[in-house]
């Protein structure tokens, strides 16, 4: 494990974590209450949902949107400056937490977020990597290179976006989230999706779908399928890492990818 940095080094990895979230100044306001972490949302025991959404032949389930609103305002009549303020008091939080010691004291940084806060796509994924850790910024490794040309074929770019993960601080040696952690840092992913509204969440990988969704199957069985969480539709695909192990399964997301751009009125097959 890591040794603990000198408090001047943390500080100023700490600052440079916030620069990657869009934080520029602290401000005094408290437009976003973080709740303690016993109030915190349990997704994994989350029961699924039933309720339909009609979408050509596709299934779809409604799964139990986020606990305790962590905003004052309407979300939906947030201004881009209110959500860009409250992203930035949500990252200085996060850089502030330490509730997953072993994690606090093995990171070089948290790994916040990064994108457009009026996004219409959120993606969702497990954590960060050795080199999330190291820039401050979610999906900057080989995974995140992939992901930015996946973005690319389906006419979108990086800055279109928002990406973040279930996890801000990267478990050692890379192994998946534990119950206790993705618990601990739950609220803070409920506050960036309130605050983002997004349209559509991109679940990346069986432990965001599972984290987020509160479903046990596995992504092939997630995939084709609208799930509803809050206002947000959710569509399932398997990880970039994963495409990185098996290139053959690139082909399913970019079916994936075509359902969902199809579902915004948008077609790829002409492509």
């Amino acid at each position: 494990m890591a040794k603990n940095p000198t408090p001047r080094r943390a500080a100023a990895q700490q600052l440079a974590s916030l620069r990657a979230a869009g934080v520029t100044r602290v401000s005094r306001s408290t437009r976003v209450q973080v709740v303690p972490p016993e109030r915190a949302r349990e997704t994994t025991n989350a029961p699924r949902g039933t309720d339909a959404l009609s979408q050509d032949s596709a299934s779809a389930a409604t799964c139990p949107s986020a606990g305790p609103s962590l905003l004052e305002t309407n979300r939906s009549g947030l201004s881009r400056v209110e959500r860009e303020e409250g992203l930035r008091e949500v990252a200085l939080r996060v850089a502030a937490c330490t509730r997953c010691q072993e994690l606090a004291r093995a990171r070089t940084q948290t790994v916040f977020g990064v994108g457009n806060p009026e996004a219409e796509i959120m993606f969702v994924g497990e954590a960060p990597g050795a080199d999330e850790d190291r820039q401050g910024e979610p999906f900057v490794g080989a995974a995140g290179q992939l992901l930015n040309r996946i973005l690319e074929a389906s006419k979108l770019k990086r800055s279109d976006v928002y990406i973040c993960n279930i996890l801000r601080c990267r478990p050692p040696g890379n192994r998946n989230p534990l119950p206790d952690e993705a618990a601990n840092c739950r609220e803070y992913l409920d506050a960036q999706i309130e605050l983002v509204d997004p349209a559509y969440i991109v679940c990346l990988g069986s432990v965001a779908a599972k984290n987020l969704l509160g479903l046990a199957d596995s992504i092939g069985k997630l995939r084709g399928r609208l799930f509803q969480y809050g206002r947000a539709k959710v569509v399932c695909t398997y990880h970039p890492a994963y495409l990185l192990r098996n290139p053959a399964a690139k082909k399913d997301v970019w079916e994936d990818m075509k359902f969902l751009m199809r579902d915004r009125g948008i077609d790829l097959s002409s492509k």
